[in-house]
C-alpha cells in the first residue's frame, strides 16, 4: 500500500494524488502571480507554493480539486511544505473521488449517535432533555458528517460529533468526582455547545464560513435556537435562559469570543472541557507523524508552541 502525505520523510520524494484543500492567489515580491495550495489526503495536509501562476490555473488547481502531484517534502520555517516539482489535474481515467482524501473520524457515525442517544435518555430534566432532543433531531443530518472548526481542531469528516462524545465521556467522569454538578445542564451543554457550526460553517469539504458565520457566529446562531426551541415546545422554564448561558459563556473569556463569562458551575466546566479535548486533539494530530525524539512543527493555535515526544513512548 502506497505511503499517505505525511508518512513521508522530509527530504523525500512524493508522488501521489492529493485534494486540494485550499487555493489562495497571492503577488510575489516580482510582481508575478502565484498560488498558495492546502493539499491533503486521509493523512492531513501541507502547504506548497505554485509560481508564475496563469489565470487558467487559477481554475485548475482551485478547492475541491484532485490533482497528481510529484514533489519534496521540506521544513520552511519550522513547518512542513510541499515544493512541487510537476503538477497536474486528475483526469477522470485516474479513478480518484473526493472521498478517498478525506480524513475522517475514528468512530463510525452510527455509533457516535447511538452514544449520544444514550446520554439524552440518561437526562432527568425533562425541559432540558426535550430541548436537547428537539435541536439535535433538527440538525443530526449535518451534525454527523460536519467538522468542529476549519482548522486548529477536529476539522476532519464527522469532526464534530466525535468531538462532543469525547465531551460526554469527559463531562460523566467529571460529574462523577463532583456530584454537585447537575448532569443534565452539563451533558446538554456539551451536545449543543458547538452545534451553531452547522450554520456557520460551509460543510465538511474545503470547510468556510457562510454569510451567517460571518455574521453572527455560532454561538450567537446557537443561543437564537435553544430559543426557539423552547417557544416551539412550549417550555418557559428557568433552564431555558441557563442552557443559552452555557452556550454563551463555554469560550471561557470576552477576549475569546464569549459574550458573558461562565456565571453558572457547569457554565466553567463546560469551558475546561471543550478546552482540554480541542488541546489534546491539537497536540495528539502534531505528536502522531513525529518520531521519538524529535519535535513538531509550531502549533499557533497553541502559542505557537512545539511539542517533544519522548525517546520512550512508542
Amino acid at each position: 500500500m502506497s505511503k499517505g502525505l505525511l508518512e513521508h520523510e522530509v527530504g523525500e520524494q512524493a508522488e501521489l494524488f492529493l485534494l486540494v484543500k485550499n487555493s489562495t492567489k497571492g503577488i510575489a515580491s516580482n510582481g508575478k502571480p502565484f498560488l498558495t495550495l492546502i493539499l491533503q489526503d486521509r493523512t492531513g495536509d501541507i502547504e506548497a507554493k505554485l509560481w508564475d501562476v496563469s489565470d487558467q490555473d487559477e481554475q485548475n488547481y482551485k478547492a475541491e480539486t484532485i490533482v497528481k502531484v510529484s514533489g519534496e517534502l521540506h521544513n520552511y520555517r519550522g513547518r512542513l511544505q510541499l515544493k512541487i516539482r510537476q503538477l497536474r489535474p486528475a483526469s477522470p481515467q485516474d479513478g480518484m473521488k473526493i472521498s478517498d482524501f478525506l480524513e475522517t473520524a475514528p468512530v463510525s457515525q452510527d455509533e457516535m449517535m447511538g452514544k449520544i442517544t444514550q446520554y439524552i435518555f440518561d437526562m432527568k430534566n425533562p425541559n432540558i432533555q426535550r430541548i436537547t432532543r428537539h435541536l439535535l433531531k433538527k440538525y443530526s443530518q449535518e451534525f454527523l458528517v460536519y467538522p468542529a472548526a476549519t482548522k486548529n481542531h477536529h476539522e476532519f469528516v464527522s469532526g464534530l460529533a466525535y468531538h462532543v462524545i469525547s465531551m460526554l465521556d469527559l463531562a460523566k467522569v467529571i460529574s462523577g468526582l463532583y456530584p454537585s454538578l447537575d448532569r443534565d445542564l452539563l451533558y446538554s451543554g456539551v451536545i449543543l455547545h458547538d452545534l451553531g457550526k452547522v450554520t456557520e460553517l460551509s460543510g465538511p469539504i474545503s470547510t468556510a464560513y457562510t454569510t451567517e458565520g460571518n455574521l453572527l457566529g455560532h454561538i450567537t446562531i446557537m443561543v437564537n435556537e435553544i430559543g426557539k426551541a423552547a417557544e416551539e415546545l412550549g417550555i418557559k422554564g428557568e433552564e431555558v435562559v441557563v442552557l443559552q448561558h452555557l452556550v454563551l459563556s463555554h469560550h471561557g473569556k470576552m477576549e475569546w469570543g464569549s459574550a458573558k463569562p461562565p456565571m453558572i458551575k457547569e457554565a466553567e466546566i463546560l469551558h475546561y472541557i471543550d478546552n482540554l479535548d480541542a488541546k489534546m486533539n491539537m497536540m495528539d494530530r502534531a505528536l502522531r507523524h513525529v518520531k521519538p525524539g524529535e519535535f513538531t512543527e509550531r502549533v499557533f493555535a497553541l502559542d505557537n508552541r512545539s511539542f517533544y515526544k519522548p525517546t520512550f513512548h512508542q
